[in-house]
């Protein structure tokens, strides 16, 4: 299976549009769920893991499109989605009116939705989505500016963000920058844009170091960047300098952390979120549960040294069985 998943999503990247086959859906005549993923990067295709880990397990079977982060491939998934006649389907749009449109095109076919990473938009277009599910960038923001007033009082940061249109970096900027300046601790001098590109974020780093300015904690929106901007201060002598905090629990930040290069992460599992995701759907495709505009949140699970081999604290991005034992302390009714 793990084999013609990886075939597969090369074909994805050339392509656009992909197909998997879950479980033994085929033989035991198991549901149809679909998934329409924004684009090929890991965070995506582990989201797609995670939804067809509880497919697999149900005897279902996933059906994947491939948006390639293009508007138009993305209504046309949707549409043909509909014209397949999924049972259920699951979006991760990259955008923000994505989601709107599947649950408006969703809601006219008679098609159950659940939206991944689009929370507010989804949840006020009042289109009777099953649920949106996402993590909780807001308090992940409350959380970093909380750890820094008490760990780091009086030195002040600066922020190397993603992109400046996404919405979780906004909401997390936004919560960082307010909290900061509501507890009175630490000051944000500046904000960049690091483009989910290491090498553009060690750019970034390095002129901030360059400037002048006057601050010692660098926050950063992944660990991939972080890395880059680590090295970059490791080889000019520099990292001694400055606290380097980031954000998502991936592999390319555990090792840092391990090191004491990194101090300091929040534990967000795409994996975890794309298993929550069809396990909502499920339960209302299977009349468990038929509420319907459910805001559902992961969890916010800080990581630094003190907990770093704890894999209840560190969630795997890699599908892992642990997002069952997970389940139970968090989202019980699953």
């Amino acid at each position: 299976m793990k084999r013609f998943f990886l075939l597969t999503v090369t074909v994805a990247i050339l392509s656009g549009g992909m197909c998997f086959a879950g479980g033994d859906a085929d033989k035991a005549g198991g549901k149809v769920y679909g998934y329409i993923t924004p684009g090929p990067d890991t965070w995506y295709q582990r989201n797609v893991e995670g939804y067809q880990m509880g497919a697999k397990k149900d005897g279902n079977r996933v059906v994947v499109l491939n948006s390639d982060y293009d508007v138009s491939k993305e209504v046309a998934n949707i549409d043909s989605m509909i014209n397949q006649g999924v049972d259920a389907l699951c979006i991760f749009s990259f955008n923000e009116n994505g989601a709107k449109i599947a649950a408006e095109k969703c809601a006219k076919a008679g098609i159950p939705l659940v939206a991944t990473d689009s929370c507010a938009t989804v949840l006020e277009a009042k289109a009777n989505v099953v649920a949106a599910i996402d993590f909780d960038w807001t308090a992940m923001g409350v959380n970093y500016a909380q750890w820094m007033a008490k760990n780091h009082p009086g030195e002040n940061f600066v922020i190397i963000t993603g992109n400046f249109e996404s919405v979780p970096c906004q909401m997390i900027n936004k919560a960082i920058t307010d909290t900061a300046k509501k507890l009175g601790k630490n000051k944000c001098i500046d904000i960049r844009e690091g483009k989910y590109t290491p090498s553009v974020a060690a750019n970034v780093a390095q002129d901030l170091v360059s400037s002048g300015k006057e601050f010692s904690i660098i926050f950063v929106m992944n660990e991939d960047m972080a890395a880059a901007v680590i090295r970059t201060l490791q080889s000019s002598g520099q990292l001694g300098r400055y606290t380097i905090i980031a954000q998502n629990g991936s592999t390319a930040g555990l090792p840092l952390i391990k090191a004491g290069s990194l101090a300091y992460t929040i534990s967000s599992s795409p994996g975890w979120e794309g298993l929550v995701s069809y396990l909502v759907l499920k339960r209302y495709v299977e009349g468990t549960d038929k509420a319907i505009n459910q805001k559902i949140m992961l969890p916010v699970m800080p990581v630094d040294s003190s907990n770093i081999d704890d894999p209840s604290k560190v969630v795997p991005w890699v599908i892992d069985d642990i997002y069952w034992e997970l389940n139970k302390t968090y989202f019980p009714n699953l």
